[in-house]
């Protein structure tokens, strides 16, 4: 006599079906979670960074800060897929005063904000900063990486 410690599992033919179509439903939630996108801003530096960042969106321009991003860590900017092709970023080390800047002025606020337009900042008591553009090329996620060295601030997808 032979006993088995295999466990046999074994559907009646009439819950196939239905099996098969729950474990259709399944699958995109699975193929969601590992296909995520978002804009990311890495810190390569020794020092905390504060990030704004600024996007089209239906409103119009707009800008949103401050992200704080301790040295050596990463943060999510924008959650999900991206939805414009241009995004345009701004960054001050917090101890040392460095900052990484473009041509793009935009406007920012000393705490936190999120101000729509781009016209009229001091008009409006908000500073203007330059904003670096970065082209995503319509990636669904993106990366920026923030260093010392100026030519490792370029973003990567």
């Amino acid at each position: 006599m032979s006993t088995s410690s295999r466990l046999s599992l074994t559907l009646p033919l009439r819950y196939v079906p239905a099996a098969a179509f729950l474990a259709s439903l399944c699958i995109p939630l699975f193929a969601a979670g590992a296909a995520r996108a978002d804009f990311r801003v890495c810190n390569g530096t020794q020092n905390l960074v504060g990030v704004a960042i600024g996007y089209r969106a239906e409103e119009g321009w707009t800008t949103e800060g401050w992200w704080q991003v301790p040295a050596s860590t990463c943060a999510t900017l924008i959650e999900g897929e991206l939805q414009s092709r241009y995004y345009y970023l701004y960054a001050e080390d917090a101890a040392r005063g460095g900052r990484w800047t473009g041509e793009v002025n935009m406007c920012v606020a000393e705490n936190e904000f999120k101000i729509v337009g781009v016209q009229d900042c001091f008009a409006r008591g908000y500073q203007r900063m330059g904003f670096k553009e970065y082209d995503t090329g319509r990636q669904g996620s993106w990366m920026v990486q923030l260093s010392d060295a100026p030519s490792t601030q370029e973003g990567q997808n």
